[in-house]
């Protein structure tokens, strides 16, 4: 029997495959210098404390000290982040990235004044101060902060809470540790008698698998494995959601939900609406399964066969090379600008590509403001992970273009906003595909992916959010969130969305022990919102000639008005349930198309 599919080290990876973090710095010591350097900056930024009120010359001179350190801080901290999702075994980077953490918990702390002195100003020397010239920049920070002043503290309490923030992140830093860097998973035999071993980057691959037996024994190990350590990933989560009640007590906000959404200006109708729309569609999402299960001539569906393709593709691997060949000429219709934007990043090394040992699992494009997105894959060769290309791509032509565009201050985009652009990269993807592919074997493939990417993106992560909002209230009423817990309220989401057409096999009620946005709460709803709305965009870039430029102009946009503004500049309006609704009567129509063709 053959020993394949080994995990490579990250040195045997060609140099073109692998990021190039010497963009920020061009090696350890330089990183170190910096490190040193941000550190000293801390006393300045402290120095302004008890200041502010002495002259609109003061308040700026704070502000713009504030921000230019802030940047320094952010970058360092990057470069340590990327070291460390390089290898996460790796002792150098762990403690590279702690002193990392620890000057941002620092600068935080230095910091922790500001906010609470500004909104102690007096009102008239404030507004005086935001019809000067130099505070143009400052006008939308400024007014979000006075937004926020019922809940901000005394400064003292500021920074009480800054210096907690080490500690508030150990739940996240444990499940990554144990998700990262410990959990190993065992091996498995395909078709051919090979023995590969399972990770959570190929595990969606195996779960494609034509051979059930295979994507079964996959599901079982995976979920088997996490399961033998319930008990410890169950607390991580556990004390995550305490964490969040925490701050949201402290603040004093009426729920954590109500605390994360407040952040982003977001009414909790938005919430609300969402799911309460998916629920009205769940008949949709049951019927496609039913779809899904007479195509592959199953008695019964159960959860290890969700993913597998209704037919087997006949270009079913997409090396790396092909499939960012595809990825431009799909977007060659988003037009040049945006194209010029995308051969930057496949041709100057910001891309990782390659799944190595010890690499941080998943996707992500992240950067800061003083150097270009980087972007991270543990690609797989199959549609699914370029589908991962386009999406990581728009996330990286949306901060390039809001770095460029937005001063320090306003460049970070509401993470509300933050899938908007990934998503439609992908519908374009999709659209792209379904119109150069027509045999029918092939449609059925391609608008399968789609519909595949629509339940997971829309109906899954609103399942998570409902999961979030159920487990937060939990805690908040007193109710202990044990491993036993946890897994009812899990299954029991899995019973309501997938209704009775699923068999819901033993081990999908740890499903949750392995999802790492749940140690960032609240975040999962905007992939299905961000979804909604690039449906609609794509619908107005196709149908509204000059509209490119509306939407380039959004990316470039940033942080400089709340999100919900900035979405109805470009004709979606996300306070009102039409475009969630519009994007699930089109996953009703493309099911309908989809039985057609089966």
């Amino acid at each position: 029997m053959a020993d394949t599919g080994n995990i490579p080290e990250r040195k045997d990876v060609p140099r073109h495959l692998r990021w190039q973090p010497e963009d920020l710095f061009q090696d350890y010591g330089q990183w170190k210098s910096q490190l040193s350097a941000a550190g000293s900056k801390l006393k300045v930024v402290a120095g302004f404390k008890h200041r502010l009120p002495e002259s609109t010359d003061t308040l700026y001179e704070a502000v713009s000290t504030y921000e230019e350190t802030a940047k320094t801080v952010e970058k360092v901290f990057f470069y340590a982040h990327l070291k460390k999702d390089e290898d996460n075994s790796c002792s150098q980077y762990q403690a590279m990235l702690d002193q990392a953490q620890n000057l941002l918990i620092q600068f935080e702390a230095a910091a922790s004044f500001l906010i609470p002195e500004i909104l102690s100003l007096d009102e008239a020397f404030l507004k005086n101060a935001l019809y000067e010239t130099r505070f143009k920049d400052y006008t939308h920070f400024l007014n979000n902060l006075l937004r926020k002043k019922a809940h901000v503290l005394s400064s003292r309490e500021e920074e009480i809470l800054a210096l907690s923030g080490e500690i508030a992140q150990a739940p996240r830093y444990i499940f990554s540790m144990i998700n990262d860097a410990d959990i190993k998973f065992p091996r498995i035999e395909d078709q051919q008698g090979n023995t590969i071993e399972l990770t959570k980057g190929n595990f969606t691959k195996f779960m494609e698998n034509r051979d059930r037996k295979i994507r079964k024994k996959a599901f079982n190990q995976l979920y088997g494995t996490y399961s033998k350590q319930k008990n410890t990933i169950a607390a991580a989560l556990a004390y995550s959601v305490k964490k969040d009640l925490f701050y949201a007590r402290i603040r004093q906000y009426g729920s954590s939900l109500d605390a994360a959404l407040f952040e982003d200006n977001i009414p909790s109708a938005v919430y609300d609406n969402l799911i309460e729309s998916v629920h009205n569609y769940l008949p949709a999402l049951q019927q496609y399964l039913a779809v899904k299960q007479q195509a592959l001539k199953l008695e019964k569906m159960h959860s290890y066969d969700l993913y597998v393709p209704l037919v087997e593709d006949s270009q079913s691997d997409y090396p790396y090379q092909q499939a960012t060949s595809i990825i431009k000429e799909c977007l060659k219709a988003m037009g040049p600008d945006y194209l010029k934007i995308i051969n930057l990043a496949m041709g100057n090394r910001w891309i990782d590509v390659v799944e190595t040992r010890g690499k941080t699992s998943g996707a992500y494009s992240w950067g800061c403001y003083d150097c270009h997105p980087f972007i991270l894959l543990n690609y797989q060769n199959n549609l699914d992970s370029m589908f991962t290309i386009a999406h990581e791509l728009g996330h990286a032509v949306h901060s390039y273009l809001s770095n460029k565009n937005q001063p320090y201050i306003n460049s970070s985009y509401s993470i509300f906003l933050a899938e908007i652009a990934s998503t439609l990269n992908e519908i374009m993807l999709t659209e792209y595909l379904l119109k150069n592919n027509h045999s029918r074997e092939k449609k059925i493939y391609i608008l399968n992916h789609y519909l595949e990417q629509f339940r997971n993106t829309v109906f899954r992560q609103t399942m998570f959010a409902e999961f979030e909002k159920t487990i937060h209230h939990m805690a908040q009423n007193q109710q202990s969130l044990t491993q036993k817990n946890l897994s009812d309220v899990y299954f029991d989401l899995n019973k309501k969305y997938y209704g009775p057409g699923l068999s819901l096999d033993e081990g999908i009620e740890m499903e949750w022990a392995r999802i790492p946005h749940f140690y960032n709460s609240f975040y999962v709803y905007k992939y299905a919102t961000g979804f909604c709305a690039a449906s609609a965009l794509a619908q107005k870039i196709r149908q509204e000639q000059g509209y490119l430029d509306r939407y380039t102009e959004f990316l470039s946009s940033g942080g400089s008005d709340y999100a919900i503004n900035l979405l109805k500049k470009l004709g979606v309006d996300m306070t009102k349930p039409e475009p969630v609704n519009l994007a699930l009567d089109s996953f009703a129509r493309l099911v309908d198309q989809l039985k057609d063709l089966i």
